[in-house]
């Protein structure tokens, strides 16, 4: 089965709704094993990141009650 953005950030939105928190790290590696890597990719600053096009579909979809806290690295439920 072919994956799309919507796909990976649909599942992030159930994943930060349901548990009220979603680490990077751990959407990365989930993200990886489940929708397959051409959904990650590496940051300027050497750290596997998740893909922009996944990020623009999950605010669109979260519609701002997902806060990114950048210090933990981790999407937060309002």
């Amino acid at each position: 089965m072919a994956y799309t953005a919507d796909d990976v950030a649909e599942w992030m939105l159930n994943e930060v709704k349901s548990a009220g928190i979603l680490h990077q790290s751990a959407a990365v590696e989930h993200i990886k094993s489940h929708f397959g890597e051409s959904f990650i990719y590496v940051n300027e600053h050497g750290n596997q990141s998740i893909d922009k096009e996944v990020k623009k579909a999950f605010r669109k979809l979260h519609r701002g009650k997902a806060a990114w806290e950048r210090d933990g690295f981790f999407w937060g439920w309002s």
